[in-house]
């Protein structure tokens, strides 16, 4: 399976929902997901004060591509804040995180499978 084709839309048809977590300050507007897998573009919003720490550090067993389209977030193990116009690209096993932002974020994600080989 793979993502489904979509022309061009108007993403605000598209509602924020809580991300896993259940934290009400950060949320997802999935742009594209594959069924099979959950490979997912998505917008993802942190509210001013929204922290990711209750989640604990991340490392997914695939690639992610991030954006920050505006606003920032602090990499609390990093100690190191990130603004808009930056760009991250992950690897599988990558750690990042937990997250906090005072003033509120908007990041442009994509998540795709690493190759098998």
């Amino acid at each position: 399976m793979s993502k489904p084709t979509i022309e061009f839309t108007d993403i605000t048809d598209i509602e924020y929902t809580v991300c896993p977590g259940d934290n009400p300050l950060i949320k997802e507007r999935i742009l594209a997901t594959d069924p099979v897998t959950g490979f997912a573009t998505r917008i993802l919003r942190y509210e001013p004060g929204a922290d990711s720490t209750p989640m604990g550090v991340q490392k997914h067993e695939f690639w992610e591509e991030v954006y920050i389209i505006e606003g920032s977030f602090t990499d609390l193990t990093l100690g190191q804040t990130f603004y808009a116009g930056q760009f991250a690209c992950r690897p599988p096993g990558m750690p990042h995180g937990p997250w906090r932002s005072e003033e509120g974020v908007t990041t442009y994600e994509v998540r795709y499978p690493a190759p098998t080989e």
